[in-house]
């Protein structure tokens, strides 16, 4: 894909905060025609820039939720085993967000469970049930001070 240029990331900036802003909005706010913001919001979606359109929930208006942040620590480092250890938590729905990271432990997990039954489950599930899982350790959130999904654009002009 070419580079964003400033239209581009102008675009994305309005986007995030409200992804059924009017393309012709969009358009007058940043000196575009609606016909030039929406072929280049086509190329970001064809381009995989823009992953997805979607409604962000907030959990906390939700009854009987829990939002976990799950450390996980693996046996052997091969790259097939995590690989394995990849496709087994991006296939889990529970799963809101995975990162395999440096330091002590291998990946980091945000989960999302109606309730620690349900979590107790799940480990059993995708943690016990993995002879490469040497051991993990949860942090069961209390309070959600901040979550964004907005991307810092104005770092990359």
């Amino acid at each position: 894909m070419n580079e964003l240029d400033h239209f581009d990331i102008s675009i994305l900036k309005i986007l995030q905060k409200n992804n059924l802003t009017p393309q012709r909005d969009i358009g007058d706010s940043i000196g575009l025609s609606a016909a030039a913001v929406q072929r280049r919001i086509k190329r970001m979606r064809e381009t995989e820039v823009i992953k997805a359109d979607v409604s962000v929930i907030d959990t906390e208006k939700l009854s009987h939720s829990v939002t976990l942040i799950v450390e996980v620590f693996l046996e052997r480092d091969k790259i097939h085993l995590i690989d394995e250890a990849q496709a087994l938590f991006t296939s889990a729905p529970e799963v809101q967000q995975c990162y395999y990271v440096t330091g002590e432990s291998d990946f980091v997990l945000i989960i999302f469970v109606p309730s620690m039954k349900e979590y107790e489950i799940l480990t059993r599930r995708i943690f016990y049930s993995n002879e490469n899982i040497k051991h993990f350790r949860t942090l069961v959130t209390m309070n959600t001070v901040k979550s964004g999904l907005d991307i810092p654009l104005d770092l990359l002009l």
